[in-house]
C-alpha cells in the first residue's frame, strides 16, 4: 500500500515522497519520484533510478543536484530509493559507513543483517515493479547514482544488462572488495567468504562481462575529492573497460570533490548521456 506523504510541484513537474511495506526489507520504505510535465497513462515516461551514498537518504538528491529542469525538458522521470532499511527493529550501528543509511546496495547473508539489508533485491525487483504499477512510466529504465550509490548503479547494472538501458555514476566505489568502505561493509552483510563479495563488485563483473551484454557507462570523478585514492580507485574500473573494450566514457573533472557541487554542476550531462538511450 503506498502513502503519499509530499507532494511538491517543480520544474512544471512534480516532485512526491512515498512509503510502502516492502516485502524484501521486512520494514516500511521510502522514495522520491519525479514525474515531468506530461506524464500521464497516455504518454508515459521512461525512468532515471538514483542511488545515493553513504549516510543519505531519498531527499539529497532531489533537494541538492538541481536536476528537475533538464529531466522536465527530456521527459525523464526519476526515482530516488532510500540508501538502507530503516526502523527500529532494523538493526543499527554506530557508524556512518555500516548498518542504516548504509546498505551498499546487497543481500546479506550474515545475521542479523540478513532479514532487512536486502536492497538489492527491492532496487532491481520490487521497486520499480511498483512504480511501473503505480505511475505513469514505461519498462525503459536506467540507472545513476554516487559514492556508495555509484557502486550500487554500476554493480546492478552488470548485472542486468538487460534490465537497463544505461547507467552512469559519479565518485564510484568500483572496487569494493579492495577499498575499506568495501571490505568494512562486505564482511558485515555479507561474512569472510571473498567469493561472495566478487558477484557485487563492479571491476570484477566488468571482468567477466560478456560483449552481448555490455551497455553505454558514464563516469564522473573530482581529482579534489579526498576519497579518490583510498576508496574510488576508479582506474581500477578503466583499466578492466580498457581490457575488455567495454563503452565505459570516464571524464575526471578538475579541481571538484564529493559533494552535491559535483553532482549538480555535471547532473544535466548525465540526464542527457541517458536520453540518448531511454529514447531509442
Amino acid at each position: 500500500m503506498l502513502e503519499n506523504i509530499s507532494s511538491t510541484k517543480v520544474a512544471g513537474g512534480w516532485h512526491k515522497q512515498y512509503t510502502h511495506n516492502a516485502t524484501s526489507t521486512h520494514c516500511t520504505m521510502r522514495f522520491a519520484v519525479f514525474l515531468p510535465p506530461g506524464a500521464s497513462e497516455s504518454n508515459k515516461v521512461p525512468v532515471l533510478y538514483w542511488l545515493s551514498g553513504l549516510t543519505c537518504t531519498d531527499e539529497n538528491f532531489m533537494q541538492k543536484a538541481g536536476a528537475f529542469k533538464k529531466a522536465a525538458e527530456l521527459g525523464i522521470a526519476i526515482v530516488a530509493p532510500d540508501t538502507s532499511p530503516r526502523g527500529e527493529d532494523v538493526p543499527n550501528e554506530d557508524s556512518y559507513d555500516f548498518a542504516q543509511g548504509a546498505g551498499f546496495y546487497v543481500n546479506a547473508t550474515q545475521a542479523p543483517y540478513n532479514t532487512h539489508f536486502n536492497m538489492y533485491d527491492y532496487v532491481v525487483n520490487e521497486l520499480p515493479a511498483l512504480i511501473e504499477q503505480h505511475f505513469p512510466v514505461t519498462g525503459t529504465k536506467a540507472i545513476s547514482g554516487h559514492s556508495m550509490g555509484g557502486h550500487g548503479a554500476l554493480m546492478i547494472a552488470l548485472k542486468n544488462p538487460s534490465a537497463y538501458v544505461s547507467a552512469s555514476a559519479f565518485s564510484p566505489i568500483v572496487n569494493p572488495i579492495n577499498c575499506p568502505w568495501g571490505v568494512k561493509a562486505f564482511s558485515g552483510y555479507l561474512g569472510d567468504d571473498k567469493a561472495t563479495w566478487a558477484q557485487y563488485d563492479s571491476c570484477e563483473l566488468m571482468r567477466h562481462a560478456e560483449q552481448a551484454n555490455y551497455l553505454p557507462m558514464l563516469v564522473s570523478q573530482g581529482d579534489a575529492d579526498n576519497f579518490l585514492a583510498e576508496q574510488l580507485k576508479p582506474q581500477n574500473l578503466v583499466a578492466v573497460a580498457n581490457e575488455k573494450a567495454y563503452p565505459l566514457t570516464f571524464e575526471m573533472h578538475a579541481g571538484y570533490d564529493h559533494s552535491y557541487f559535483f553532482i549538480s554542476s555535471f547532473i544535466e550531462q548525465h540526464l542527457a548521456f541517458h536520453q540518448q538511450y531511454l529514447q531509442d
